[in-house]
C-alpha cells in the first residue's frame, strides 16, 4: 500500500505526537544509532581516494532515498502510521515556527554551549543521548541561523535554479560540477564561506550543531530535511520525464572519477540496489 508523506506544517497534534513517540522508540532500541554510524562511514569528501556514494557525487539523491526508507521501515515497525514528515524551508523560515515547536523537535540551542533545551530531544529529559559523534558531548546541539555570520535559509527561487536544469548530473561528478541539476541541489557553489552553500548544505548550515557534521543524523530534523530534497528531486524527475540519473555508465580508462561513482546500472552501497531501482518511488510513497 502506498503511504503519504506530508508536509510538516500541516500535521496534527496526533501525528506530531506518534511521530516523536516512534523517533524515541528506535532511539531505544539502538537502531537510531546505527543510522549515525552509517552516515559518518560514507560521509567522504572529493579529496579522498575510493568511492564516493553518499555526497559531493550523482548518488547523493538515490543514496539518502533509501537511507530515508530505511529510517521510515524503522519507525513504521513501531507504529506503521507514522511516515517522514518533509520541512519546506523556502515557507517555514523562522527559528520559532514548524518543526521547532515544543511538541515536535524543540528549539535552537542556548548560546552558552548550543544545547536544545526545549521539546522531546533536549538531553534533560534523558531520552536522546548522542553516543555517535564528533565530540564528546552528549546533548544535541544547534545554532539556527548561524548567529555568528548570519545566514537565511534558501528561497524558492534558489531553489527553481536547480528546478530549472534538464541535465540530472555532469562530469566530473563532484563538488564542481557547474552544471546539473544534482550539485544545484545538493549545494556546492564556488568560492569560500556562505556563498559556496547553496539549498541542502545551506540549510545544514543554517541548523548549526550536529547538522554541520557527519553526525548531523543526530538532529532528527535531518530526516524532515531530506524527505523535501527527497520532494524536490521528484519535482524535478515530473518537470524532465525524460530526463534520467547520470552517468548512464561507469567513467572510461584514465577518468580520474573511475570507481569513484556509482552509474545507473551500477550497485549503490552499501545496499544491493541501483540508482536505476531508486528513481521511481510512486509505488512506496507519495508527496502532499
Amino acid at each position: 500500500m502506498v503511504y503519504t508523506r506530508k508536509d510538516v506544517s500541516t500535521l496534527t497534534p496526533s501525528e506530531r505526537r506518534r511521530f516523536v513517540t516512534a523517533l524515541i522508540e528506535v532511539k531505544r532500541r539502538g537502531e537510531y544509532d546505527e543510522f549515525v554510524r552509517m552516515h559518518i562511514q560514507y560521509f567522504v569528501p572529493d579529496g579522498e581516494n575510493g568511492p564516493r556514494t553518499a555526497h559531493m557525487a550523482p548518488s547523493f539523491l538515490p543514496w539518502h532515498r533509501r537511507f530515508l526508507l530505511d529510517l521510515e521501515r524503522a519507525l513504521r515497525r513501531v507504529d506503521e502510521s507514522v511516515t517522514v514528515p518533509y520541512w519546506d524551508w523556502t515557507r517555514d523560515r523562522a527559528s520559532t515556527a514548524v518543526p521547532w515547536t515544543e511538541d515536535l523537535l524543540g528549539g535552537n540551542g542556548r548560546r552558552s554551549d548550543r544545547q536544545v533545551m526545549t521539546g522531546p530531544f533536549a538531553y534533560r529529559h534523558g531520552q536522546w543521548t548522542i553516543k555517535e559523534g564528533i565530540t564528546d558531548a552528549e546533548y544535541l546541539m544547534r545554532d539556527l541561523g548561524h548567529s555568528r555570520d548570519p545566514i537565511a535559509l534558501p528561497t524558492a527561487r534558489d531553489v527553481e535554479g536547480a528546478l530549472a536544469d534538464p541535465v540530472y548530473d555532469t562530469a566530473p561528478w563532484n563538488s564542481t560540477s557547474a552544471k546539473g541539476f544534482r550539485n544545484k541541489l545538493e549545494g556546492w557553489g564556488p568560492g569560500q564561506g556562505v556563498t559556496s552553500w547553496r539549498n541542502h548544505n545551506r540549510v545544514h548550515r543554517w541548523v548549526g550543531g550536529h547538522m554541520v557534521s557527519g553526525a548531523s543524523v543526530n538532529d532528527p530534523v535531518f530526516w524532515m530535511h531530506h524527505a523535501f530534497v527527497d520532494l524536490v528531486w521528484s519535482r524535478w524527475q515530473r518537470r524532465h520525464r525524460d530526463a534520467r540519473y547520470l552517468p548512464a555508465k561507469p567513467p572510461g580508462p584514465g577518468d580520474a572519477q573511475r570507481g569513484r561513482v556509482v552509474a545507473r546500472h551500477e550497485r549503490l552501497p552499501p545496499w544491493d540496489v541501483t540508482p536505476e531501482e531508486l528513481e521511481d518511488h510512486s509505488a512506496v510513497y507519495r508527496y502532499t
